[in-house]
This record gives structure tokens, sequence and C-alpha cells, in this order.
């Protein structure tokens, strides 16, 4: 119920709140409660204060209607209240990265405008004239512009404090949000992550006005010592938007690591400049939500995979954005992690016995009778080194761990910028196949993964994210192996016709 005076807002003052922009259409407070009711109450509670049934399970929780905080906003910095336009987008497309979809497949555009009036509501919000930010003359972005970008951001630490040198979020200081809440900087060279959008006009919008109820600030006010002008805002938007790394999007038709076939000796560090010349798979990290420990506030949300093989062994690079380098007992992590602080992790599992049928284990830790490989590379902490183990699992309480070195694993790591590189290393055969995946060249094998980033929320043992299974195979070589196999086919068959025409036959009388 809406305390107060709100009520009576509701009930007979609908009309006298402004639409901000000429686009905005009038809406009905009094049908936008009941579609509030219906769908939104969930998350932001019946009174709007985000205080949803929710609430507990989502990072980052759910806007309080009532503080008249709104993050993505196109008026000024200096107007606490949004236009009418902006809150009709975010109801519209939603808020990636987020709990917050995009509603247009359920309501229509007459809907989401009552929605509009009726959500005002709580903060009070009542007739009064709202600034908009000033675009002056948009900059076409260029080398040149996206350079001055690049000098901007990194000037006096204006941006690379919370964003990190290349852009990955990895902040140098821990980040809260002014409900107490724990933030994270957007990670740049992710852009379909941007709440707000990524166009270039859409990152201008977010420097213009900072991220109200965070630590971004606006980059227009004059009071501020990093402010900049118009010009200068623009050029950082094309810089921004110039970060992006499309190579490590997520494809969904594209679900299997295409291992090469390599003569000579594979890679045996993360960073050979080989890999670069591999094709990396994606795939989304969701949080374990399936066995208790649940897990509901991720940070890691995708994974880079990228893969070779010799004729003795397999090599599987992984690689994942990661804010923080998670190194149990050191200072600087200690001081931005989420405590008590834990270690960075990675694990592949793979099937023990490869099927031969579509039938799969069971994703989440396999099943006694399709028992599961699990590669599981730590971190370290300040006073041991990076660790491999395997574990054989027939489900999450039947686990048995052994140890890498006995079949020949090895894992090597390094955390750049923001950016963990993991290899991990095997024989494709081993002794013992009733407990080890033998690899196999042509074969679509099943593969999943897990990551654990250790600075937030105290993530380990269950509390991970995962991926379902997709494919690993090993392509057959390429090259003329495979014309001079097909030659040599057809030249013995051309032998076998040659020779039985030549032959003497029978004939039937």
């Amino acid at each position: 119920m809406i305390p107060g005076n709100k009520f009576f807002l509701l009930t007979f003052c609908t009309a006298l709140f402004l639409s901000g922009s000429a686009t905005a259409k009038p809406g009905d407070a009094v049908r936008g409660k009941d579609i509030y009711d219906k769908r939104c109450t969930w998350c932001h509670g019946p009174d709007g204060d985000g205080a949803g049934v929710a609430h507990d399970r989502l990072n980052p929780p759910p806007r309080d209607f009532t503080y008249g905080n709104y993050k993505i906003k196109t008026s000024s910095f200096d107007s606490m209240a949004p236009n009418d336009d902006d809150v009709f987008r975010m109801i519209r497309d939603g808020m990636p990265g987020t709990a917050m979809p995009g509603w247009s497949d359920l309501l229509t555009e007459q809907d989401m405008w009552d929605l509009v009036a009726y959500v005002k509501l709580f903060a009070g919000f009542g007739q009064f004239t709202i600034k908009q930010i000033d675009f002056g003359s948009q900059i076409p972005s260029s080398a040149e512009s996206i350079e001055k970008g690049k000098q901007l951001f990194e000037m006096g630490d204006r941006c690379v404090e919370c964003h990190g040198k290349t852009g990955k979020g990895n902040a140098s200081k821990r980040l809260i949000g002014d409900l107490g809440e724990r933030t994270w900087a957007r990670n740049l060279t992710k852009p379909w992550t941007f709440r707000g959008g990524n166009d270039p006009k859409d990152i201008f919008v977010r420097i213009t006005t900072g991220i109200a109820g965070t630590v971004m600030p606006s980059f227009a006010n004059p009071r501020s010592k990093k402010s900049l002008s118009i010009e200068d805002r623009w050029h950082v938007a094309n810089y921004v938007a110039s970060l992006a790394k499309a190579d490590n999007k997520v494809n969904a038709g594209n679900t299997v690591i295409k291992a090469e076939s390599v003569d000579g000796e594979l890679p045996v560090t993360p960073d050979d400049e080989r890999w670069e010349k591999t094709v990396p798979t994606t795939f989304y990290l969701v949080p374990q939500i399936i066995a208790k420990e649940r897990f509901f506030k991720p940070s890691n949300d995708t994974i880079s995979v990228r893969a070779m093989y010799n004729d003795k062994k397999v090599a599987i690079l992984m690689e994942w954005d990661d804010r923080t380098k998670s190194i149990p007992g050191d200072d600087r992590a200690e001081r931005i992690a989420d405590p008590p602080l834990m270690e960075d992790s990675i694990a592949v599992q793979l099937p023990v016995t490869i099927p031969e049928e579509m039938e799969k284990p069971y994703f989440g830790m396999g099943d006694a009778a399709h028992p599961v490989n699990i590669w599981q590379w730590k971190s370290g902490t300040k006073d041991t080194t990076e660790s491999i183990n395997i574990l054989n699992s027939k489900g999450s309480k039947d686990i048995e761990k052994r140890d890498a070195a006995e079949i020949g694993l090895q894992a090597k790591s390094s955390y750049i910028n923001g950016t963990w590189k993991v290899l991990m290393y095997r024989p494709l055969t081993t002794p013992g196949p009733e407990k080890n995946i033998q690899f196999s060249e042509g074969r679509f094998i099943p593969v999943a993964f897990a990551a654990w980033d250790g600075s937030n929320n105290s993530e380990s043992g269950s509390k991970h994210t995962m991926t379902t299974w997709y494919w690993l195979l090993l392509k057959p070589a390429s090259g003329f192996k495979p014309l001079i196999a097909a030659l040599t086919v057809m030249g013995l068959l051309a032998v076998g016709l040659l020779w039985w025409a030549r032959s003497p036959r029978k004939t039937i009388a």
C-alpha cells in the first residue's frame, strides 16, 4: 500500500506529472498499480522499496523506488528525477546483467506507460521541469578521437581506478553503493552487459550523468576535479565503445570446442602466442542452484575455451574475466574481497567413458551409472602455489579426490589486467581407463565447466558458476593427409577393378 499522501496523488493527481520528453505518453497510474501488483511486487515489493520476496537472491538488489535514485536516466546529473522515457525504456528493454527483464513481450505499450505513471509515485515525484543533458555536437568515432579518449580515460586514474587499465573492471579499491551493497565496476570490454545501452550516445549519457547510488560520478559536474568538457566526454565515449571484445561474445549456435591438431610440441604456457591463432568458443556461466549450498549472486559470467592436441597430449586453455586476483593472505586482495577471501578456481568436467549414444552423465557431477572426471585448478594462497587435482565423481555425495600427477595432468596460469588464463594438459591416453577418460580423435566428447571467484560472496564448494554440457572435438588433421589417404584408396580401388576386368571369367551356358 502507498503511504500518506501518495495514495491521494495516485487517485487524483496523476495528470499533474510531466512526461519529461516529447515522446512520452500519458499513463493511467490507477491501472498501472494493477499491473505492478501482478508483475513487479515479487522483486520490488508491494511498497516499491525493493524488499520483495526475491530481494535476498538478487545481485544487484531490486530498485528501491521510494529512494528516488534512478541509475539510468538522461536528465541532468543535478536532477534527481528521471524522464518518463527513461523509466519506460527500462521497463521495455530490461537491464542486462540483472534480474530485471524486458517486458515488451508481455505488456502492451500503453501498459508500460501506465506502469511509468505509477512507479514514479513511490518517490513522490511531482510537477516540475526536468533539465535535460546537453549532448552538444556528437564527435564521430575515429582513430584520433579514440586515442584522445584513451588518454583522458587514463589521465590521473580518472577511470582506471575503478574500471582498470584495460577497462575490465578490475578496481584498485572496494566499491560500495549508497545503500551499503557491494558493487562492481562495469567490464567495458563486454558492451552487451551495459545496462543503459552500448551505443556511443548511451555511453556519453552515463559519463555525463553518472550512475546515481553508486561510486560512478558525473563527469559533467563542474565542481569535480575530474570533470570533462562535452567534447572530451565524446572522445571517452568513443574510446569505451572501442574496447568491445567481439571474439569473446557468446554465440548460442556454437556449442563445440574444436581442438586443433598440431605437428610437434603443444604450447606449455597460457600466454603462448600460438593460442591467438586458434578460435575460442565462449559459454555463459550461470549460478549453481541445483544442489545445496545454492548460489544466487555471481560475478563471473562467461568463459572462453580453446584447445589443441598432438599425437601424445591434449591441451585445454580457459580464459575468463575476473575483476580480482583472489590470493588468500595477500593484503591487496583482502582489501577488495568480500570476507573471507577464498581461492579463485576453475574446473573441467568430462565423462570417464565417452558415450556411444546421446546419453550423457548428469551435468551436476555425474551419476552412479555415468561417472565423470573433474580437473580442478586453484589459484593458491600467499604461502602456497597454484594446484591441480582430479576428482572422480558419481554425484555430489560420491566423490574421490586423486593426485593429478598419477596421470600426468598439469596446469599453468597467468593473471593479467583482470583476466585469468589457465592451461591444463594431459596425455591422450592413460593407465586405468575405468577411472580416466581416454581421448579419441574425431569424436564428440561432452565437456562442462565451473568457476569460482574467491573475492565474491566467499565462493567455494557448491557456491560457484557453471555451464551445462557442451562438446569437445579433436578435429582430424588437415592438410594433405586426407587427400593422400583418399588418393591411396582410389588407387587401390582402380587396381582392384583392373584386376577384376582382366581376370578369366566363366560364362553361364
